[in-house]
This record gives C-alpha cells, structure tokens and sequence, in this order.
C-alpha cells in the first residue's frame, strides 16, 4: 500500500492471534495500516520476521524503517523476550526497557509487558500497558477496565500503573460454550443479541456473585423445562460471566476512582450496557486509537 507521505516509523500491535501494523508520520498520524490473523500462535509456526517483513514489503516500507512492538511477540514463547517492568511501573519507562531485535536494515524494538510480583495476587501483563500509555495523562487516580479474552482492572495514578487484577472471562465464557454440557444450550444460536437474557445474566449474578455457577447450570434448565432459545442462552451466559467480573473488581477496590472502558466494538457494547444496567458511571475510551498513541509515545522517546 502506497503512501502520500514520509513514514517516520512503523507500529506493531501483535497479539496471541492477531496482528496489526501502522506506517505513522512523524506527527503520530497513520498513514497506512494492515491486520491479519498472524498472532504469536501463527507466528511460531511460520516466523516472526517473515511475517513481519512480508507486510512492510506490502506498504512498501523503506528498507530501513525502525519499527516498536508491543504484545505477545515479546513473551517467553515469542519471537524476543522482552520480559517485565515491575508493579508500580511507571509507564513513561517502557521505551527504555525495550528489546532490540536482529535484523540487517531495521532496528527493531519490542517493548516489555507489565508483573505484579505480589505473593497473593501475581499476575501479568502484555499489550495492555502499551494502551495505558496511550490513555494515561498524569491525571490523578483512575480505574481502567480493559474487556478481552483475560480482562484487566487496572488502577492508575497519574502514569504510573498502580495494580492491576486479570479476570478470565472471555476464556472462560469459550470454554463453557464449546466444551461443557453448555455447548448444547448454544447450539443453532444466530448471533441476534437478546438483551433481556443478557442483562437478567448480568442483574442476577452482580446481586449474588458467589452464585455465579448455578447460574450458569440454569441455563440449560431454562432451555430445557421452558424452551429457551439458544441466543437467549449465549447472551445469559455472557450476562453471568460478565456480572460476575464487574462484582469482583469492585469488590477489589475499583469503585473509588473514575473509570474507564477501554475496548472496541461488541465488547465495549457489551460492557457499556452492563454498567448502564448498573447505574455505575464510567466513559469509553477506544482501545485502538490508544494503542497507536502508546507506540507513538514509545517510538518517540526510542528515536527522538
């Protein structure tokens, strides 16, 4: 893909099963972009540089364009180890924790994931924090919920990435619908959101949390002895699983600081009805502008 004007660097979003790359001037505008499928999973089989060299050779990137990545290429099982900044991170520090990659024309740098070396509550991030950097603005305490396969509460003070809580719920909720007794009770569903089953889900389960799993088994018993529909299903089990998150992470304390959604498309509808359906305030952040702004930042301060 052809450019109108000079890229400065190029952009790396590179999850476990997708891929995404930005040509970026030297303002931060993107200039081109591409996505693929080619997350880490694809990427051990077929190589890391093959596929990344392949689509800057599509945008016609100049030979020696430096490019920051952020994600699952820098984890243990990735291209690079890029290994961790410590909790309390400040974010502003990513840059200078990179890993530079071999490479004959490029420099290559993968930034590096966030721990929490706490006893009783370890836990990790890879990606996330290159979107907290793009949202942070030094703007006091903030709770920042991230939707996703592993969902994060995170809490922020200024730039700093305070603590932060993994939920698996999106895992969890592919699991239950592709390898439990409900792969049955969303078998024919049609994708068509049914609302009131998710927000009964929701409803039920944030009032109660500890009785997130006998919610889960009344679902095939609504289905069996009422004849509910397989969407209905889907979206109770999604409603449950997600009203079991939102309770646990104000339990752990989220609920004293504006929040923040950080998310894109039917995830971010989904959360967002789940907290008007709870009367809690929050705002939407859109989770690809932040991550363009967080390797922005990271390519600044790598190449001044």
């Amino acid at each position: 893909m052809a450019t109108h004007s000079t890229p400065r660097f190029a952009a790396v979003d590179w999850g476990t099963s997708s891929f995404r790359i930005w040509l970026v001037d030297a303002r931060g505008q993107a200039l081109a972009e591409r996505r693929s499928a080619e997350g880490m999973t694809v990427a051990r089989e077929t190589g890391f540089r093959k596929i990344l060299d392949g689509h800057l050779a599509a945008m016609q990137a100049p030979q020696d364009l430096g490019v920051v990545i952020c994600g699952m290429a820098g984890a243990r099982q990735g291209w690079v180890e890029a290994g961790y900044l410590d909790c309390p991170a400040p974010l502003d520090a990513l840059a200078a924790r990179a890993i530079r990659v071999g490479h004959e024309t490029r420099d290559i740098r993968i930034l590096p994931g966030v721990a929490q070396r706490d006893a009783d509550h370890p836990d990790v991030i890879r990606g996330e924090e290159t979107q907290l950097l793009g949202l942070a603005h030094g703007e006091g305490a903030l709770t920042v919920v991230m939707p996703g396969t592993h969902s994060k509460w995170v809490r922020l003070e200024g730039t700093t990435l305070a603590g932060f809580a993994t939920h698996m719920t999106g895992e969890i909720f592919q699991a239950l619908t592709s390898a439990t007794l409900l792969k049955h009770a969303v078998e024919g569903a049609t994708g068509q959101r049914d609302h009131a089953a998710f927000r009964a889900g929701v409803r039920e389960t944030f009032a109660v949390p500890a009785g997130w799993s006998s919610r889960l088994f009344e679902v095939r018993g609504r289905q069996l002895l009422f004849g509910a529909a397989a969407d209905a299903a889907r979206d109770r089990i999604s409603g449950i699983l997600i009203g079991a998150e939102i309770a646990a992470g104000l339990a752990q304390g989220a609920g004293g600081s504006p929040l923040r959604i950080l998310a894109s498309g039917r995830l971010a509808d989904l959360y967002i009805e789940a907290f008007e359906l709870l009367g809690i305030a929050f705002a939407v952040e859109d989770a690809d502008r932040a991550t363009l702004a967080g390797l922005t930042f990271a390519a600044g301060r790598i190449w001044p």
